[in-house]
């Protein structure tokens, strides 16, 4: 399986910037961007961030908001922290080299055991399995698991191990990947090309439609957020950066919170800005909506235009605070869904009617 799979793959591998390449801290930027990411949404963010941070050097050097402005867009913001952190250990630990060593490397933030095998393998040619989100398809196809993935982890990890090619392990691991990420996708898979077909129980029970399983999921939970862009008399903004910690952690954002019940989306925007900010403001019109679904759950954000009274804005619930114009807001890293106000802002500053935006999709 081992020869007729990396066949396959000499013949039908994908090209792609990060592979066949001598440059192990470029390789690590593609394996922390293609963390639940999909390649075409990667593959201008990576060149993008090699020519603004070519060297592991250059990225320990930069400050954490240029990184985030960086990676804006790209979801999971996590990452881009844990990037920013990784390099700086890599410079003032490891003398800027990437280390080899497993146990050394999975110190680092960002980075778990699928992360480094992929590192390892394919920037040293290291035998370190790998299971991602497509191998573990194919692994569980191969096998007809019978259980979801989530639950067999030990399971999948040992096939993967014993699987690897211990000669060739940077092209099997890819080969793997390709597989799934090309004909061994989750609906529809091409099994008359696959070259594992003859290896695979799922195929000769006629179950690959079926498998992986999965597990029972609820809806999304939806949460009504009242969002203020409050001006002052100079026609500024104010904005407040997230705390580090948590869910889009050190990004911009237009500052508000959610809604309780039998509350007015007015009164929960006034009452918000008092507690996280400290000031009075008078909430005005409504600017747009935006609803916006992650992976766990969707927001919708109630935009409202509104008027700074009195006080002095104090960082209460976030790091920090601070009054921008239009035409500079754009120097900021922001959430995607928060992206969607500017360009609200933007139309209404240009007299047209802001378009409300409703993403169905989970954020990636």
């Amino acid at each position: 399986m081992r020869a007729e799979l990396l066949a396959w793959y000499g013949d039908c591998g994908r090209t792609l910037p990060w592979r066949n390449i001598d440059n192990s801290y470029a390789i690590w930027i593609s394996e922390i961007m293609l963390q639940q990411t999909q390649v075409k949404t990667v593959l201008p963010y990576y060149q993008r961030w090699l020519e603004q941070f070519p060297t592991v050097e250059a990225l320990a050097a930069a400050d954490q908001q240029t990184v985030l402005k960086a990676w804006e867009g790209l979801g999971y913001y996590a990452r881009a922290r844990n990037l920013h952190q990784a390099a700086q250990r890599i410079v003032a630990e490891h003398n800027g080299e990437i280390p080899k060593d497993f146990d050394t490397i999975t110190t680092l933030p960002g980075i778990g055991k699928t992360t480094a095998g992929g590192i390892l393998s394919s920037a040293f040619n290291l035998p370190h399995a790998i299971l991602d989100g497509n191998v573990k398809r194919v692994l569980a196809r191969l096998v007809a698991l019978p259980v979801p993935p989530a639950r067999a982890l030990k399971d999948l990890w040992q096939l993967s191990e014993i699987l690897l090619d211990p000669t060739n392990p940077r092209d099997f691991n890819q080969a793997l990947m390709d597989l799934g990420a090309t004909l061994c996708t989750r609906r529809n898979p091409q099994c008359d090309r696959c070259p594992c077909q003859a290896h695979c129980q799922a195929y000769n029970r006629n179950i690959q439609s079926e498998l992986p399983m999965s597990e029972t999921k609820g809806p999304l939970p939806h949460k009504q957020i009242g969002v203020a862009v409050i001006w002052n008399e100079q026609d500024q903004i104010l904005i407040d950066r997230r705390k580090q910690e948590g869910l889009l952690g050190g990004l911009w954002e237009f500052p508000g919170g959610k809604i309780e019940p039998g509350e007015t989306i007015e009164d929960c925007i006034a009452r918000e800005i008092q507690e996280e900010l400290g000031i009075e403001i008078a909430v005005g019109d409504r600017l747009c909506t935006v609803t916006h679904a992650y992976s766990h759950f969707k927001v919708t954000l109630n935009v409202h235009h509104c008027t700074h009274l009195s006080g002095e804005p104090q960082p209460i619930e976030c790091d920090e605070v601070r009054w921008v114009t239009l035409d500079t807001i754009e120097e900021y890293p922001f959430p995607k869904a928060n992206i969607h106000i500017i360009n609200a802002l933007r139309a209404y500053a240009a007299g047209q009617t802001p378009v409300d935006v409703v993403e169905t999709a989970p954020s990636t």
